[in-house]
């Protein structure tokens, strides 16, 4: 026979003292949720949903969906060809020269649909940039093509003639045509493309 909810607490409550329960508890509460807070910092918030590690904060991950990702360290960067921009940054109030390597060219390395393939259905592709903080910002696909486009959106990795700092680097995304830099990831990590359905 089995024993009523109200039963089992008569049972239970001389084993425990009230005082003594609520430690247990809160101690339990605080194990746990340490727990949880380590293990979701050491995974890039894309990943959770994808199953995928994160990359490492020095590295660029490219996601396309016609090819397997791809990992970037700083010196496979570098084998791009090279591009140089400068720019008025309102944030900073400053003028800025950035270095590093066109998008378009990176995302052709992954077969995206780009130049004289980029019409019909291929229009609605996107990219999703994301920081390593979890920053995520969109670009249009045809934004990224220089056929279609006139402004720059790089990688870049240098800014003024200098590697990027820790805190901006090793990898930022600039777009010259935005008039504001809120698109300008910062301690970029992963670049995907995505088509809409």
């Amino acid at each position: 026979m089995g024993l009523t909810t109200a039963r089992r607490k008569d049972i239970l409550a001389p084993m425990l003292p009230k005082r003594s329960k609520l430690v247990v508890s809160c101690v339990l509460f605080l194990f746990l949720n340490a727990r949880c807070t380590i293990a979701a910092q050491d995974v890039h918030p894309e990943a959770l949903h994808r199953g995928m590690m994160a990359p490492e904060a020095s590295t660029l991950q490219l996601i396309a969906p016609s090819h397997a990702p791809m990992t970037l360290a700083p010196s496979d960067i570098k084998s791009f060809p090279r591009v140089s921009v400068s720019i008025h940054n309102p944030h900073t109030n400053a003028d800025e020269a950035y270095a590093g390597v066109r998008l378009s060219d990176l995302l052709a390395k992954m077969g995206a649909p780009l130049g004289s393939e980029l019409r019909g259905k291929a229009l609605s592709g996107y990219v999703i940039a994301t920081g390593s903080d979890g920053y995520r910002v969109v670009f249009a696909l045809a934004e990224i093509d220089p056929g279609f486009h006139p402004g720059e959106i790089i990688i870049a990795d240098e800014m003024n003639g200098k590697p990027l700092d820790s805190h901006a680097g090793p990898f930022k995304i600039v777009a010259t045509e935005d008039r504001r830099p809120s698109r300008w990831v910062r301690n970029l990590v992963s670049i995907e493309l995505r088509m809409t359905e």
